[in-house]
């Protein structure tokens, strides 16, 4: 697709009504596929489980791993998908490129880079990776918002999250030739994103974040609409371009943050999730961002399902970032090619 073509594609007019029965019932549709994966996640795996076992016999085996470890690990994988669905979705609506990712704000490359810092010098046995990613991802954010802030333009804060992504990769590469393989297979695992067992506080945690988060970026998706008919027009709409922008970048680097800290990279999720929800419900921010949350935390769960119903095949599970990048990556570019036979 034509980056040129973007805005035109994207821009929503003001005049256009906003249909609430129709949204609702998209979001209602959204939301029961979510339920149904997190149900499926839930109960299915290399060990099927019997819900009359885990509903009347609680001190069962059934249970036990049902309650303690897929559940959480279900809820994580919504939690973490909704985070980049929603975040990728604004990102694409800020810029107005069906191209953007959420991890371009930086904010990845300062996660990778603290997390292969302390599994490098052996700080995770004090604290799990997932402190020192979210540390890591916090500087990277300050830094490219200082940047953005000084020049005055989202762009150029973009273009540091680039360059800091490349320095971050290049710094994580140096680091694993330093140190022994059994580090390194723990890197690249985390590096190649997977969803873990965490405890009810750190979920808890994570869901008040990305719900905060994500409610940010619904209560900014009609500015998200009228800044894709461009600054002067919308600034003579009303919106305050610049602090739109900030506050949109702040939201998306906040929830990003959180999600790779719990996941590792994770790709493909805030970019393919948003894309094909656009070509199904229109461009329109107000629907497409909670769209979005609800798709990315339903493909996000199936496609960790599908790493452990796979592992019979690879007697190993996958990391789940493989999963999303082999079924993403050629459906987008599958949509890219229809979208271009379009033009």
């Amino acid at each position: 697709m034509s980056v040129a073509l973007a805005p035109r594609r994207f821009a929503v007019a003001p005049g256009v009504r906003f249909s609430g029965g129709r949204a609702l019932a998209i979001l209602s549709v959204l939301g029961l596929c979510m339920v149904a994966a997190l149900l499926a996640s839930a109960v299915l795996g290399e060990y099927p489980l019997g819900l009359r076992r885990v509903l009347l016999e609680p001190l069962s085996v059934d249970a036990t791993v049902f309650w303690r470890l897929r559940v959480p690990r279900a809820v994580l994988g919504a939690v973490v998908g909704a985070a980049l669905g929603a975040s990728g979705s604004a990102l694409q609506g800020l810029l107005k490129n069906p191209l953007a990712d959420p991890f371009i704000l930086g904010v990845s490359g300062g996660a990778a880079l603290g997390a292969t810092l302390a599994l490098a010098v052996g700080l995770t046995a004090f604290a799990g990776p997932s402190l020192f990613a979210f540390v890591g991802s916090l500087a990277a954010m300050g830094l490219v918002l200082a940047v953005g802030r000084t020049r005055r333009s989202p762009y150029a804060a973009l273009l540091t999250g680039v360059i800091f992504n490349a320095f971050a990769s290049a710094a994580i590469t140096g680091i694993k030739t330093l140190i022994s393989p059994d580090r390194v297979g723990e890197i690249l695992y985390w590096l190649a994103g997977s969803l873990g067992y965490e405890s009810p506080r750190t979920l808890a945690g994570a869901a008040i974040l990305q719900v905060a988060c994500v409610g940010v970026l619904w209560r900014q998706s009609g500015r998200l609409n009228l800044l894709s008919l461009g600054d002067e027009d919308a600034s003579s709409l009303g919106v305050p371009v610049d602090r739109t922008r900030v506050v949109v970048l702040v939201a998306t680097s906040l929830s990003v943050a959180g999600a790779v800290a719990l996941s590792g990279l994770v790709g493909f999720v805030g970019l393919i999730v948003p894309h094909l929800l656009r070509l199904l419900v229109g461009p329109d921010q107000r629907l497409l961002v909670p769209a979005s949350a609800l798709g990315g935390a339903a493909f996000l769960v199936l496609s960790d399902l599908l790493t452990r119903l796979l592992f019979p095949v690879f007697h190993a599970e996958l990391p789940v970032g493989v999963v999303t990048a082999v079924l993403g990556g050629p459906l987008f570019l599958y949509l890219l090619q229809r979208a271009e036979a379009r033009t």
